[in-house]
């Protein structure tokens, strides 16, 4: 394949007029998105909006007229079509890490109440791998509720943990932050229930990046990022999903007044509101919220050219052009890819390793206008937005790992400072 070969399959992509919906600043290939989406262009306008019509002249009015106080549903139900949940499961709130600290103390509530669905069992299982902030949650709750925190080397280590026993909760990452590695979420669960385990997946990096049902997998809950692949800006609020057999049946543990049946009836006493709606807190954040709203729209746009199993195909030819142009343009560079070959262990990302000069390989690829970034102790990670990446962009981007690794470009001592955001 040739430079003009992906010029062509850019112009005969049915999704690229997709692009056009974001901010992308000349002269970079933005490979960073599994961090941060690029910017929608009508995120300003509306974020705009709120400020100055909504606030500046409605002012609190705007609660009714704008609606809202309604903004958790109607957005939790546009990302409840991108992840297999009906209308009324899913809501908008707070940050992956409090959503993960609600679902799962509801989930161990649930466990050691030992009822049939789960029989009192105290072990919580995950990947020593996750990504860490689920791992202190989870390691925090264990230690409050005195239950044991059994994390596994390798996917292939969970079955054997699961039939160990006792566990309450398996905790897992649909995707690896890290390696891009993807877990059969149906096999998985189906898994778990049969060792009498509750599920709870964290979706941030597969929502709005793959097709992903919740309920055709009979998850039990979910918990997801805003600002990656839904493009919502960045520390845009997350989501919270939970199977409507276990909605009910347990008070989430932050009993905020957003989470009250009639959060304006200001009764001393918490009372929670039907389903899903319970795992409200606090008050929303508005311009978070509005701008989130403009990042969920550009990935419903795919509806009209395939919905996500069109974004499926386009990220898994992406990455395949990716690893295949690495082999090709990088051998004997010292680079190995991590993230797994085959489709249905793969994610929307390719990580590689190196064991010298990763993190400054990356400043280097950055200082060309390729953003990636770097995860400890070696990974440099790429991650590919099919709404917005081309084919050509692939193409660009190897060349630029090529120049920088055969030019050693990244042992020049400005590459090799380490920020704080990595």
């Amino acid at each position: 394949m040739t430079r003009d070969d992906c010029l062509a399959r850019d112009v005969a992509d049915l999704l690229a007029s997709l692009r056009d919906q974001f901010v992308l600043p000349a002269g970079t290939v933005y490979l960073d998105g599994n961090s941060l989406g690029a910017l929608p262009k009508s995120a300003a306008a509306r974020v705009a909006q709120v400020l100055n019509q909504e606030w500046g002249e409605q002012l609190i009015q705007s609660w009714n007229s704008a609606g809202w106080i309604d903004l958790p549903q109607r957005i939790g139900d546009k990302i409840g079509r991108l992840v297999g949940a009906r209308p009324g499961e899913l809501v908008v709130a707070d940050s992956t890490s409090v959503n993960l600290f609600k679902v799962l103390s509801a989930a161990l509530n649930i466990a050691a109440a030992g009822v049939p669905a789960a029989p009192q069992r105290g072990v919580i299982v995950s990947e020593r791998g996750n990504f860490p902030t689920d791992l202190y949650i989870a390691e925090s709750l264990a230690r409050e509720r005195g239950f044991e925190l059994r994390l596994v080397d390798a996917p292939e280590a969970i079955e054997p943990a699961l039939a160990s026993g006792p566990v309450a909760v398996l905790m897992l990452t649909q995707v690896d932050y890290r390696s891009g590695r993807l877990h059969d979420m149906a096999a998985m669960t189906q898994l778990a229930h049969a060792h009498g385990a509750l599920v709870v997946w964290d979706l941030a990096h597969s929502a709005g990046a793959l097709p992903v049902d919740l309920q055709g997998a009979d998850a039990d809950f979910a918990v997801g990022c805003g600002y990656k692949y839904l493009n919502g800006g960045p520390g845009a609020p997350a989501f919270v999903w939970v199977h409507p057999r276990h909605a009910e049946r347990f008070v989430q543990p932050l009993a905020g007044w957003m989470g009250h049946a009639a959060p304006f009836e200001f009764t001393p006493a918490y009372r929670p509101a039907p389903g899903i709606a319970r795992y409200l807190c606090g008050t929303p954040a508005l311009l978070s919220m509005a701008a989130l709203e403009c990042g969920v729209d550009t990935v419903l746009a795919a509806e009209a050219f395939g919905g996500l199993a069109a974004l499926r195909a386009k990220s898994l030819a992406l990455t395949d052009l990716f690893i295949e142009r690495v082999e090709q343009r990088c051998t004997d560079c010292g680079l190995s890819v991590v993230t797994p070959r085959a489709h249905a262990l793969r994610g929307s990302q390719v990580s590689l390793s190196r064991v010298e000069g990763a993190y400054a390989i990356v400043q280097a690829l950055i200082a060309r206008g390729v953003v990636g970034d770097f995860r400890a102790p070696d990974v440099l990670r790429f991650g590919f937005t099919p709404l917005y990446l081309r084919f050509v962009d692939v193409w660009d981007a190897v060349e630029h790992l090529h120049a920088v690794l055969t030019g050693n470009e990244w042992r020049d001592a400005r590459f090799q400072r380490k920020a704080a955001v990595t």
